[in-house]
């Protein structure tokens, strides 16, 4: 999966990197399983990540009904845990399967050719989630020849007219032209990520460039309410979720219009893919609101997510899930105590998780973590260690209490974070316990992620 080389100077083509998977260096997972298999979480260097397989493989079944209830599509995203072990589960549960994945980073689609969860067909169908940067339009070149060879699709995002240009440039310097498979990115709301509003004279004209381009076929369009993690209740997800499908429904019906004005005839409405999601409104998709949609529908519907096999705190204060629904979490051991120096006279202790083990990531619920069993919360944070202070009973919710629920020197606690994408980045490996097996204490496996980019 070599990056092609540019065959002569262009301004719209810089110089191209490559995607170093053949040396990114990872532990083995063989020699990890040996190692930890069979431990109990008490035996384990702190801090650590764990993941409970049932409670992920829940999840990943959940949001297949969740998809069927709505009448769509589903496409995983598989950035949050980067494992072959947790996409399978996120492709194929005992509710429904899908093909089709999301991934953030070019390592991811090359990781995933790597573990063969396309030559095996577990992945037919992948789309790089960032606007295409054109450094990198070799690799991605290179790629989709390579999923091509095993029968899977790659398709690409842009935003911006550039991007359109820099596809035609560098197909034109081949002698076997391809169409690049596109989704355009559609802003659904004020939270300024990646897109453009579809009804902006941008998205107008960019929309234009891609329909009037040879070497571009427009799969569909693409949302993500990201903005949506602020819900704290179904309906304001729902409403969020209205809107990510107004927005792309929007785009499509413009783009059926030009296309019929252009050529005399309009194409199918299925002839496009209106991809809409974010966990909180994948979770708000029911079979009410398809009938609310469905019938002004200029395309084919699909669902997409990432963060649902894992959630966290900021997912949980949307309260459409209960903390029995997170699957991830991190050990910590108490490293220290300091009675009485809170600011009410409470209680603190220092643990050996910080900003690296559980991300600087903040949500509504003040701190970075809540420890579960305890009513502790993970306030400050520095670099490798974290201070926990005594929240008041009616914040606790992360139970049932253990014990008294007070700390000592040496304890293990186990503390969910506010953002789990995130943290889960700063891991090597995850242990995996399965709380269907055993009570959840025991690792059963160990995942090991992709890194870089």
């Amino acid at each position: 999966m070599s990056a092609e080389e540019h065959p002569q100077p262009n301004p719209l083509i810089p110089k191209q990197s490559r995607t170093p998977y053949h040396i990114s260096g990872k532990p083995e997972k063989q020699d990890l399983v040996d190692e930890y298999k069979g431990k109990n979480l008490d035996a384990l260097r702190t801090p650590a990540l764990i993941i409970d397989r049932a409670v992920f493989a829940r999840n990943c079944a959940k949001m297949h009904e969740h998809a069927k209830a709505l009448g769509a599509r589903f496409r995983a995203h598989v950035k949050s845990h980067k494992t072959p072990e947790g996409t399978r589960l996120q492709l194929l549960s005992n509710a429904d399967e899908t093909h089709s994945i999301v991934v953030s980073t070019v390592m991811e689609v090359c990781e995933v050719f790597r573990a063969g969860l396309m030559a095996d067909g577990t992945v037919k169908d992948v789309l790089y989630g960032l606007p295409m940067a054109p450094n990198k339009i070799a690799d991605l070149s290179a790629l989709t020849d390579e999923l091509s060879a095993v029968g899977a699709s790659m398709r690409i995002l842009i935003d911006h007219p550039d991007q359109v240009k820099v596809i035609e440039a560098w197909e034109s310097t081949k002698t076997n032209h391809r169409r690049w498979s596109v989704f355009i990115k559609v802003d659904c709301g004020t939270h300024r990520r990646a897109g453009l509003k579809p009804d902006s004279p941008a998205f107008d004209h960019l929309l234009r460039a891609v329909i009037a381009s040879q070497y571009i076929a427009l799969y569909g369009f693409y949302t993500h309410a990201g903005h949506s993690y602020a819900s704290t209740s179904f309906t304001e997800a729902a409403d969020f979720l209205m809107a990510e499908v107004t927005a792309v429904n929007n785009a499509a019906t413009l783009a059926l219009s030009i296309v019929a004005a252009t050529t005399g005839h309009r194409p199918s409405r299925d002839s496009l893919v209106l991809s809409v999601g974010a966990t909180p409104t994948a979770h708000a998709a029911t079979e009410e609101l398809k009938a609310r949609i469905e019938s002004g529908l200029n395309g084919v519907l699909e669902l997409h997510a990432g963060n649902y096999p894992l959630l966290d705190l900021q997912q949980l204060n949307t309260s459409l899930i209960t903390h029995r629904d997170i699957a991830q979490r991190v050990l910590a051991t108490v490293i220290s105590y300091y009675p009485g120096r809170g600011e009410d006279g409470s209680d603190e202790a220092g643990c050996d998780a910080g900003a690296l083990a559980m991300s600087k990531d903040t949500g509504p619920r003040p701190g970075y973590g809540d420890v579960i069993g305890k009513p502790w919360r993970l306030s400050r944070v520095a670099q490798e260690h974290g201070i926990l202070t005594m929240m008041s009973p009616a914040s606790f919710e992360l139970g049932p209490l253990q014990g008294d629920g007070s700390l000592k020197l040496g304890d293990m606690v186990q503390i969910v974070g506010q953002h789990a994408c995130l943290t889960l980045a700063g891991y090597p490996w995850y242990y995996v316990v399965d709380s269907d097996v055993s009570d959840g204490n025991v690792v059963v496996d160990v995942w090991v992620p992709w890194k870089g980019w």
